[in-house]
């Protein structure tokens, strides 16, 4: 039976995952959303149908939702948008539109690791409790219990919490090419928790295939400290080395070492379990 899906929010994950699923157009009839409308044409061809739709927009998202088995989530703040209005602000919206809704059967909503805050550099799994470090984890937080909340009888709701976003048009080379030659704050042995675009979309995949619910950390297998990282990638791509001043604060908010245990052990084999071969 072919379900209708609603990606909100097409940016670099959900355009991914559009995507992919288009390539099962027997098992996954894809609604691809966006706030620009100039995206509509692109997307349009990765998806049944492309729409510009805001996640702010209840009536927009009621009437979408009527038709819809899974919702994924991907929504992500524009550069000085306020995190609540991207974030919260919809989980709220799409709390106010599923009321009486029966259509929808999954949801999955893309988070990040940073609501377990500062964890000095220790091991967390999604039996700590999240303890995040500034407003913008707060609000993080707040989602995902919005919509963990929204589990029904005939509804799971799978929240997946993301490292650090890495991939085709988004290569760690480029992501720390400014910092090259540079001194940076803190000693470099924060943990660097990071999961390849690919093992997003495979994740979301599996979670939709097998109706997983509650919480799962997406992260690859091998966290590093961000000294060691950026050390390689500077190797690998001739890049002047980085030095570090312990005598600096880190500016990080959120410093845990995230374990991927329970994704693996409910079956997911990662493609990108590591950044990089360690000796």
């Amino acid at each position: 039976m072919v379900k209708n899906v609603l990606i909100l929010g097409c940016g670099y994950v959900g355009t991914a995952l559009a995507r992919c699923w288009q390539r099962s157009p027997d098992f996954y009839q894809v609604t691809a959303t966006t706030t620009r409308e100039a995206r509509l044409p692109e997307l349009g061809q990765m998806a049944a149908r492309a729409i510009a739709l805001a996640g702010d927009d209840e009536a927009g998202l009621r009437s979408q939702l009527s038709q819809t088995q899974i919702l994924i989530v991907a929504v992500g703040a524009k550069r000085d948008t306020p995190y609540a209005d991207t974030y919260l602000k919809t989980a709220q919206t799409i709390q106010a539109a599923l009321a009486g809704n029966t259509c929808v059967e999954q949801i999955v909503y893309t988070s990040s690791y940073a609501v377990y805050g500062d964890r000095q550099g220790n091991w967390v799994t999604e039996e700590t409790p999240a303890q995040p470090a500034n407003a913008n984890g707060e609000v993080l937080l707040q989602t995902e219990q919005i919509l963990l909340n929204l589990v029904e009888v005939h509804r799971s709701v799978c929240v997946l919490r993301l490292g650090g976003i890495y991939g085709p048009g988004r290569e760690l080379a480029r992501i720390f090419h400014n910092a090259a030659g540079q001194t940076r704050p803190g000693d470099g042995s924060n943990p660097a928790n990071w999961v390849h675009l690919d093992d997003i979309v495979g994740a979301i995949d599996f979670v939709v295939n097998h109706r997983l619910k509650g919480l799962y950390n997406l992260v690859d297998s091998q966290p590093m400290a961000i000294k060691t990282l950026l050390d390689w990638v500077c190797d690998q791509n001739d890049l002047a080395p980085i030095t570090w001043d312990p005598s600096q604060t880190s500016p990080k908010s959120y410093n845990a070492q995230v374990s991927n245990q329970k994704l693996r052990e409910a079956g997911y084999t990662f493609q990108h379990p590591a950044i990089f071969e360690r000796p």
